[in-house]
Parts: structure tokens; C-alpha cells; sequence
């Protein structure tokens, strides 16, 4: 995988903020190590996490379109690209001023001259499980996932007040969203900055609160949402929905929601990875002489030629038959183990046939369930 942004995400350099969003949404189907098998797929997420990170931060893009990609890293390292805090002079950050050792102190102590409000927070990722049967996770479909989740308010549309209430500034941080504190250390004075408690990080107070949601600006509710299973997801594995989780403070972004899948078992196959496993009933005459038998697949019935002379337990494969291998071509195998089926009842025909076998044979038919039981047992 390329180290260029665009090309991790494989977009265009012109791309809007939506294709690059839906272009993160399909790397991170793709490669999202819960649901990848590729055994790259945590480090091409990881790529494809960070240049989504870059090219829909308006300030940022701007930079790595100037520099480059391997420019635009070395200057990432040393601190000197991001969130448009310098207006213009080298993009590098060199020079040495003032700015850049204040910028410095920024990073480490949150002070400084910066009078900039708290950065809102992304939401909360959420998580649920939902169950599915095995023949949902070979063929995949769309299916209805409900879950009660916080979302933003719409009688205050995420504020915590109704619109038009009074405001004024929040006399704690003189209206900033954040509060300084000094401390003398063994280097000095260092200012140390957090979010004003009082007024969250807005600055701002309001005389009145949204009685829905009593503030907060988000209710909870009940939702229910599409989610796509893929042909081939293994009990355990997570889809993530992008931007269904809590909504973000102050319209930040949304948090994603985690659906781990739960495969119920099957009555009739048993799941190893990408391969089945079922049992296929034949009677005493199919085993002895052979037979083409019908087998039930979750694609219908296939055929396949039994010899003669197979033993009851035996285990035959049916070569790309088994599970859809998740996000790859193929298909894992079916393995059938036979079972000799030994009668009930006989007609007075049967009988005297299999009597026949029997003295042929040697074997004592004085007792007339004992033959039975011991050529059961022979299986």
C-alpha cells in the first residue's frame, strides 16, 4: 500500500470531504482487524485511519498538499503542522522565535497565549451484540439492528438551551471556555491550562435550560439501524458503524458503533473456521456396495460417489463447499461423515436375505437381535 494519503484511500486530490469519508468507511470494512483476515490489515487500518485524519482537516490537507507526503511526516514529528496555528512562515515551525517556544510550552503545559475554547469532544464509541444463525453468515444480508443509544436533542438541536435565551459570558473563565493556573516548578513559572468546569469549555452561560433533555443537549432513544453482514463473519467479530455511536460534544463528530456478532449453532453442520463438518445417513446395502448419494449444502443439494465397501464414520470432503472466506475469493470445504443406519424393522424377505448373509458368513442367528447388535457394534 502506497505511503501518499490519496492513494491509501484511493482518492483524488480533488476529492470532497464525503468521498473521503466514504472512502475511510470502505478501508475500514476492508481492513478493520476484527473483520479482516489479512494479515496486514491492522497496519493498513491504522494508514488508512491517520490519512483520513489529515485530508479531512481543512488546515492540515492544505499543508500536505504544499509539502508532500514525506515533508509533511518529518514536519508532523517535530510538531509544526496542524489545526492552522501559525498564519503563514515556514510550515516547518523554524525560525526560533518567540511563537515557536511558546508553542512549545503550549504542547506540554497548556498555557501560554493561546485564548482558544476547549476542543469538542468526539462522541462515545458504543457497543452491542447481535445474533445471527450460520446460514446468515454464509449467504451475508442486511439486517435491522435496534439498539437505545443517546442522540442529539431536536428541541435544542444539541445546544442545552432553546434558541434565543439569554446569554453572557461565564465570569470564571471571563467567557474563554478554559482557566490558567501558575505554578512555580524547579524551571520556573509554568502555566497549565483545562476546561472551565462551570460553562463545560463554551465560554458561555444561558439564563435557561432545554427542559427535554434538561441541558445535556442529547436524549436517549431508540434506534434502529441497517447492518451489513458479509458473507463469511465468524462468531465474535465486530462490525463497526461509522458515526452511529453518541453524538459528539459541541457538533463534533459522532462516535461509531461496535456490533460484535454471535453465530448461533447449527442443528445440522459444525463450523471450524471456514470449513463445515455435517453427518450424512446411508444404509447397510449403500455402504456395502456404493451409491451416489445427495448431500444438503446452504447452496442447495450436490451429489458425490460413495464406494463400495465404506465404513460407518468415514469422512469424505467436499472440496469449496465450506464457509465464504470473509472479504476473500473461495470458499472453505465440506466434510461428510457417514453413518451406517442400522434397521429397525424387517420384512420377512429382508430377513431371510440377511440370514443368508449371516450364515454365509458364520455368524449365529439363533438370537434375533443379537446379530443386529453386534454388527452395530462391528461399526
Amino acid at each position: 500500500m502506497s505511503e501518499d494519503f490519496y492513494d491509501i484511500l484511493g482518492v483524488s486530490q480533488d476529492a470532497s470531504e464525503d468521498e473521503i469519508e466514504e472512502a475511510y468507511r470502505e478501508a475500514v470494512r476492508n481492513y478493520h482487524p476484527d473483520v479482516s483476515d489479512d494479515p496486514d490489515a491492522e497496519e493498513k487500518f491504522k494508514k488508512a485511519k491517520k490519512a483520513k485524519e489529515v485530508l479531512t482537516d481543512e488546515e492540515k490537507r492544505r499543508q500536505y498538499d504544499q509539502m508532500g507526503h514525506e515533508r509533511f511526516s518529518e514536519a508532523e514529528k517535530r510538531g509544526g503542522v496542524g489545526g492552522g496555528r501559525r498564519q503563514g512562515g515556514d510550515p516547518f515551525g523554524g525560525g526560533g522565535g518567540v511563537n515557536d517556544v511558546q508553542d512549545i510550552f503550549d504542547q506540554f503545559f497548556g498555557g501560554g497565549g493561546s485564548q482558544s475554547r476547549s476542543r469538542p469532544q468526539s462522541g462515545q464509541d458504543l457497543k452491542t451484540t447481535f445474533e445471527i444463525d450460520l446460514e446468515t453468515a454464509y449467504h451475508g444480508a442486511e439486517k435491522e439492528v435496534t439498539i437505545n443509544r443517546p442522540e442529539t436533542c431536536d428541541d435544542c438541536d444539541g445546544r442545552g438551551h432553546p434558541p434565543g435565551t439569554d446569554s453572557r459570558a461565564c465570569p470564571r473563565c471571563d467567557g474563554q471556555g478554559q482557566v490558567t493556573q501558575v505554578q512555580q516548578t524547579a524551571f520556573g513559572r509554568m502555566q497549565q491550562r483545562s476546561t472551565c468546569r462551570r460553562c463545560g469549555g463554551e465560554g458561555t452561560l444561558y439564563d435557561e435550560t432545554c427542559s427535554t433533555c434538561r441541558g445535556d443537549g442529547v436524549v436517549r432513544n431508540e434506534a434502529t439501524l441497517q447492518a451489513e453482514i458479509p458473507p463469511g463473519i465468524r462468531n465474535g467479530q465486530t462490525l463497526r458503524m461509522d458515526g452511529e455511536g453518541a453524538p459528539g460534544d459541541r457538533g463534533a463528530r459522532n462516535g461509531d458503533l461496535l456490533v460484535e456478532i454471535s453465530v448461533a449453532d447449527h442443528p445440522d453442520f459444525e463450523r471450524n473456521g471456514d470449513d463445515l463438518k455435517t453427518r450424512q445417513p446411508i444404509s447397510f446395502p449403500q455402504a456395502v456396495f456404493g451409491d451416489t448419494i445427495e448431500v444438503e449444502t446452504f447452496d442447495g443439494t450436490v451429489e458425490f460417489d460413495l464406494e463400495a465397501g465404506t465404513q460407518s464414520g468415514e469422512t469424505f470432503r467436499l472440496k469449496g463447499k465450506g464457509m465464504p472466506r470473509l472479504r476473500r475469493r473461495g470458499q472453505g470445504d465440506l466434510y461428510v461423515q457417514v453413518q451406517v443406519v442400522t434397521p429397525d424393522t424387517l420384512n420377512e424377505e429382508q430377513r431371510e436375505a440377511l440370514e443368508a448373509y449371516a450364515e454365509a458368513g458364520g455368524e449365529d442367528v439363533e438370537v434375533d437381535r443379537g446379530f443386529f447388535d453386534r454388527l452395530k457394534n462391528s461399526f
